[in-house]
């Protein structure tokens, strides 16, 4: 039997989201120890984000590996027989481009991953929730996604019999088990739902879902012809998962992995969240998790996108918590205000043209770019038009102090206060 002390049960891998260049690089700056992408249709979010293409294989992986963060191409939505070629060809790619593991939920995926000893990951597809089940997949997985309706109690349970049971992977490890941490949850159970392929034939177990459940509903009674009343019109949006005030009890359940939602989100919004775990896991190891912090973090990730926050049914919750408005409930937004020009490596100052309102010193800017990632900062000094200046305007040329490289495709914004909804949570 594999005995782990208390400190490394709880040093938690981090796994971030990246739907294209730009969040993988805020994902690789802010922490993460694995990222999670898809390559063109055949994954959960086909249509909610740019997605990479076969070609970006080995890009991503030459990127990862410099950091030594671990990459997973995930193929986990249903597979019809038509797939099953491109399935073929983007395992063997993953396999010449290192990719570290495939995430899957179809025993054909599963079958070819191992075919050429890919590393296989179970996805929350599958729903696994109980021991023997897991069991089955440990002969195809070294990680297992359990099912996004189990209490840490049932969770602990399991990652018990795990220890208990030596039950492994291919790899002759112990099975990993990974739970989804933060971010956007599904009305349905696992993700399993099929309201948008009835309504507009657009299949969410295909990456293609239209996300209807997120409108206002009203219930009215066919047989009466009265219209229910609703304390929420959005009886079907949940809000968004957050685990970091729980995330010491996440650790003592035996958790390995800690997965973060996001591929269809903004780079900024992955920075930000990427960061605020990385930091509360690794307080978790180091015995300096608290309140104080927590309060801090929970601060942070309200500034990006968020519909509000609960733990899911990791405490024994048996009902949802719905949003109760559409969209997101942020208390920041960006302006786009610009974008970037050149960068003078030997001062390290970032040139800027702004097309759109103005800019002055105190701001906060958000500068992203496929190489540059998310970058958030304070304007302490700059010049306009060459000339040190406190205030710019649309049409100025701005230069500013900046300790990393942009590029021309960089994009600048103005970080403010959302007004509406900083009230909120």
């Amino acid at each position: 039997m594999v005995n782990l002390d208390k400190k490394e049960m709880q040093k938690i891998e981090l796994m971030a989201p990246a739907g294209n260049f730009e969040s993988l690089q805020a994902a690789l700056d802010n922490g993460a120890d694995s990222v999670y992408f898809g390559v063109e249709q055949l994954n959960m979010r086909a249509r909610a984000s740019i997605n990479f293409t076969i070609d970006d294989l080995s890009e991503i992986s030459k990127r990862c590996t410099e950091k030594n963060v671990r990459t997973y191409l995930t193929l986990n939505t249903i597979i019809y027989d038509h797939d099953l070629t491109i399935v073929k060809t983007l395992i063997n790619e993953a396999k010449k481009a290192n990719i570290t593991a495939i995430i899957a939920m179809d025993q054909a995926v599963i079958a070819m991953a191992r075919s050429v000893d890919m590393e296989v990951h179970i996805s929350t597809q599958i729903n696994i929730t109980n021991i023997e089940t897991l069991k089955f997949y440990a002969m195809f997985a070294d990680t297992i996604v359990l099912s996004r309706e189990l209490s840490l109690r049932q969770v602990k349970k399991i990652t018990d019999q795990i220890i208990k049971e030596e039950v492994k992977g291919p790899s002759g490890r112990l099975v990993e088990i990974e739970i989804f941490g933060h971010g956007a949850l599904c009305m349905a159970v696992s993700g399993k739902c099929y309201m948008s392929l009835h309504t507009f034939n657009s299949s969410a177990n295909r990456g293609a879902c239209k996300q209807n459940c997120r409108k206002k509903y009203t219930v009215i009674d066919q047989e009466t012809g009265i219209e229910m009343e609703l304390d929420n019109e959005y009886i079907m949006s949940p809000k968004d998962l957050c685990t970091i005030d729980i995330l010491d009890k996440v650790a003592d359940a035996g958790v390995r992995v800690l997965k973060l939602e996001g591929r269809g989100r903004a780079p900024e919004y992955v920075a930000k969240v990427t960061k605020s775990y990385r930091e509360a896991i690794d307080s978790i190891a180091d015995g300096t998790y608290n309140k104080e912090k927590v309060e801090n973090w929970l601060v942070e990730l309200k500034k990006v996108y968020n519909r509000g926050f609960w733990n899911g049914y990791y405490l024994g919750q048996k009902l949802g918590e719905w949003s109760d408005s559409s969209g997101s409930q942020a208390t920041q937004k960006k302006l786009y205000i610009g974008k970037g020009m050149h960068y003078f490596p030997k001062a390290k100052i970032g040139e800027f043209k702004l097309e759109a309102f103005d800019l002055k010193i105190g701001d906060t800017i958000l500068i992203t770019g496929p190489t540059t990632g998310a970058q958030e900062m304070e304007v302490s000094q700059m010049f306009v038009n060459d000339i040190k200046g406190d205030k710019a305007q649309r049409g100025d040329s701005v230069t500013i102090p900046l300790d990393f490289r942009i590029r021309p495709s960089d994009k600048l914004y103005k970080i403010v206060l959302e007004e509406k909804k900083e009230e909120n949570n």
